[in-house]
């Protein structure tokens, strides 16, 4: 048999959903898994579970009945759409499945300009895939206040 061929066949096929009705354990744990855990409040339960309700574009990735990936944007579909998570499983890393994720983001709304927060790890991800970047993102954190 070809080697090719079995190589190929092992694969696994990722299928892609639209949607945020989600468990909230699944999603939980596919950030934890993809180390976006590290950096959201992932033992707030009902925070995560807010985030996800009220995100009203989200993409996943499936291997099977495994959450493997996850594209959480607030978006108004015809100017702005933000991603304010892209989560892919480590054991599922470097497959293509991250660059899917943002396609389809972008495909569901077209006209809008996609825009993003990197991680750390991944700054130099995007440029290479494609973003811009842009050096005039500010950011008002939680309890910080407006100055005079």
């Amino acid at each position: 048999m070809n080697d090719n061929k079995e190589e190929i066949e092992s694969r696994p096929m990722i299928g892609y959903r639209t949607g945020n009705v989600l468990d909230l354990d699944t999603v939980i744990d596919l950030y934890r898994a993809s180390t976006l855990g590290e950096r959201r409040p992932v033992d707030d339960r009902d925070r995560m579970r807010q985030m996800l309700e009220v995100a009203n574009l989200v993409i996943t990735a499936w291997d099977g009945d495994l959450l493997v990936g996850i594209s959480r944007s607030v978006s108004d579909f015809v100017y702005c759409t933000y991603l304010s998570d892209l989560a892919v499983r480590l054991s599922h890393q470097r497959a293509g499945i991250g660059k899917e994720l943002i396609r389809l983001t972008q495909a569901a709304a077209p006209q809008a300009n996609l825009i993003l927060l990197a991680a750390p790890k991944a700054v130099d991800y995007y440029p290479h895939i494609g973003f811009t970047r842009h050096d005039s993102a500010w950011i008002l954190r939680p309890g910080e206040q407006i100055t005079d």
